[in-house]
């Protein structure tokens, strides 16, 4: 079960489950925009969709009694800083509430279960250092979006000591693992306000991309990265109570090398010459909502434990991404081409 299989990340992960044989349910809101993966994929062909909303827990529920998972993905959220800015309750209500009542269901459910909790990189209490964050950092957030990531981990954490602690019964069924990501980029996001989607559309439509905030360092990723990461963490939690599923089950961070801790600016700037055209105004305002201008992550435990790393170095990350957009629209097949994506990046040694 992925809830969220309509966004940007849970397409791609939907898409992926499939091509691997998997039986996939997907719980989500309809496409957020307009265009968007799910349609370009055409993943209503390769998924059970039921369309519904996280906050609902009768519907949760009901989605969930249908499929009975062996493993949940959840991806559902408000994923969007500064909409939480303008639409805080929603943000709290989707990425709190959303997550416990998964949680809930998985308390009250007989059946053994896996469950990889997608928050964010900016769940942390950003200090705005130079030193990548670890997992057993403080959780935090400045705006309603980082605070909600916070809180859902928080959450987290304590439903996994009360309820499925390592050891017992009930530990033994429900497996649980949290998963916070750098700033994923990729073809196939359309949203608002995300730095490389409003560069696309800029792009097309030849007009000058505006930059917020140029300086801001970021994890930069490949949506494949994080996504690769959570389907091993998926394949540990697979056999509640054992030791793969008890090593698993804890918060694990999924980034970039160092080397792809890069400016917005050098993004920008990589982007318009990788699509050979364009130009971009900086317009930083001291009236913009606050947003953080440095994040790093510490990917040393999903390293060491998890023996996961990052296949795709900043410039092949980017030029993947444009490769797409050219493709979508050229009017390809796009499933073929995040086929092929896939394909190139399993192939890849890290």
């Amino acid at each position: 079960m992925i809830t969220g299989h309509t966004g940007f990340k849970g397409s791609w992960l939907a898409f992926w489950l499939s091509r691997l044989g998997a039986d996939v349910t997907g719980f989500s809101l309809a496409p957020p925009t307009n265009p968007n993966l799910f349609d370009a994929l055409r993943l209503q062909n390769h998924v059970h969709h039921i369309e519904g909303d996280v906050r609902d827990l009768v519907g949760v529920a009901s989605a969930w009694a249908e499929c009975s998972p062996e493993i949940v993905f959840h991806l559902a959220a408000q994923s969007l800083v500064r909409e939480s800015y303008s639409d805080p309750l929603t943000t709290i209500a989707t990425n709190i509430v959303g997550t416990a009542n998964l949680l809930d269901i998985a308390r009250t459910s007989r059946e053994p279960v896996g469950m990889v909790l997608v928050t964010s990189d900016k769940c942390y209490e950003n200090r705005e250092t130079t030193v990548g964050y670890r997992e057993t950092d403080c959780m935090g957030g400045h705006d309603v979006y980082s605070m909600s990531k916070g809180a859902a981990e928080l959450l987290i954490s304590s439903y996994r000591r009360s309820f499925f602690p390592a050891g017992s019964d009930e530990g033994k069924r429900v497996a649980i693992a949290s998963a916070r990501a750098g700033n994923v980029i990729g073809g196939g996001d359309w949203a608002a306000d995300r730095i490389v989607p409003d560069c696309i559309r800029s792009l097309q439509s030849d007009a000058p991309i505006e930059v917020r905030h140029p300086n801001a360092v970021r994890p930069w990723q490949h949506v494949l990265e994080p996504l690769s990461g959570y389907l091993a963490l998926g394949a540990l939690l697979l056999s509640p109570g054992s030791a793969d599923a008890t090593k698993a089950s804890e918060a694990w961070n999924f980034g970039p090398g160092e080397q792809n801790s890069s400016t917005v600016r050098e993004l920008v700037e990589r982007i318009v010459a990788g699509w050979g055209s364009g130009q971009w105004i900086d317009k930083s305002s001291a009236s913009h909502p606050h947003e953080a201008t440095m994040l790093r992550l510490s990917i040393e435990k999903a390293e060491k434990l998890l023996d996961w790393h990052p296949r795709w170095d900043f410039e092949t990350t980017v030029s993947r991404t444009i490769d797409w957009y050219r493709a979508f629209y050229s009017g390809d097949d796009m499933s073929a081409w995040c086929s092929r994506q896939i394909d190139e990046y399993c192939e890849e040694t890290s």
